[in-house]
């Protein structure tokens, strides 16, 4: 993407100050982001996003989505008590026609954050401290939307944890064969059939009624938390995957991306494991600001969420390197393959630790 071509998105909305430059920014595997330096100095800095309209099909109902959120955030900040600490809501910026995302002629879809300046995220968190900041973070982000009707978002990707609907396109998959990859894989199809029952197990709770529905973030991963410089957690950006889900979904997803002493796509399994310090610490942040709305039913299974969320990622990575890699951003060939293989050895890992990650969550409940 040229300079000029930014900068002619960059004007259709309404930003203070000049451009200046641009930078990518971000490792996300869906959309393409820009840091959008402005002058003068005094003046907000941007992020400038590409929506991936191809995953993310109804761009007004995602916009919706955000919207609704955010507002609703700033709303329940104004009111809650003082023992919340300082949280920055992220916001959407508005074009120069009123909308809050642009379609360009060339079929693209674009957006402009405001950049939350003087602050860093971490791929990968090996500091208690931080996996401390981070579970109050997502906790913080749960307590503010809890009162908020999970069914009044757009389900933006339908059946996007639903563990029946992803095993059956998996199974789909395997018997189209469409890269003519499955004889390679044969281990990794056992792996995921031999705890396939086990991993319904969620579901089941939600569909009793023993779980409730609640607005859930999806993308809990440690990245999409904020740090200032003290490295004190203030925010919790990509929200475009906000809809109607379970909270267990969001613990799951945060433990398998922040208690890895490996990196998602990591090719030396020797280096996956689950780091129950980090575990204890994040499950100790988020229980402080959680501890008082969640269901005895939740608690009882966090522990098992951060399996389930491992589990269903790395079917999820393994179904589109069969698929013939169509869904996620790779960088080399057997990118999927190797990202799969990484989330099983940490499920594993996980298997072997169960017992103590659900004595680490007794001890703060």
């Amino acid at each position: 993407m040229s300079v000029t071509n930014l900068i002619n998105i960059v004007s259709q909305f309404k930003i203070e100050g000049r451009f200046l430059s641009a930078a990518p920014i971000g490792s996300g595997h869906i959309n393409d982001s820009w840091l959008i330096t402005t002058e003068p100095s005094d003046v907000p800095d941007y992020v400038l996003q590409r929506i991936n309209h191809a995953i993310f099909r109804d761009v007004p109902e995602l916009t919706n989505n955000i919207l609704k959120v955010t507002r609703h955030l700033r709303q329940r900040l104004l009111c809650v008590d003082a023992g919340i600490p300082f949280f920055h809501i992220i916001q959407l910026i508005q074009t120069r026609t009123g909308n809050y995302f642009f379609h360009d002629t060339d079929g693209n879809y674009w957006r402009l954050y405001d950049h939350v300046r003087n602050t860093k995220s971490y791929d990968i968190v090996r500091n208690p401290a931080l996996a401390r900041e981070a579970g109050k973070a997502f906790g913080i982000f749960q307590y503010l939307t809890s009162d908020l009707d999970a069914t009044s978002l757009f389900e933006i990707l339908p059946d996007f944890h639903h563990i029946a609907a992803r095993l059956t396109a998996f199974r789909e998959t395997i018997r189209l064969n469409p890269a003519n990859r499955v004889s390679g894989v044969s281990d990794e199809i056992a792996f995921v059939e031999s705890r396939a029952d086990e991993m319904h197990s969620i579901l089941r709770l939600g569909e009793q009624g023993k779980i409730p529905l609640r607005v859930t973030h999806n993308d809990t991963k440690f990245n999409n938390v904020l740090f200032n410089t003290a490295d004190k957690a203030i925010a919790v950006v990509d929200l475009d995957t906000v809809m109607p889900g379970y909270i267990l979904y969001d613990f799951g997803d945060a433990i398998r991306t922040g208690a890895n002493t490996g990196a998602e796509d990591e090719a030396d399994l020797s280096k996956v494991n689950i780091d129950l310090s980090l575990f204890e610490a994040y499950a100790s942040g988020y229980l402080e600001i959680t501890d008082n709305f969640l269901e005895k039913s939740e608690i009882e299974y966090l522990a098992f969420s951060a399996k389930f969320m491992t589990y269903i990622i790395g079917l999820r990575f393994l179904t589109d390197y069969i698929d013939g890699d169509h869904y996620y951003k790779t960088m080399f060939q057997g990118h999927n393959l190797q990202r799969a293989r990484a989330q099983f050895k940490l499920l594993q890992s996980m298997e072997q630790h169960f017992r103590e990650m659900r004595e680490i969550i007794r001890i703060y409940t």
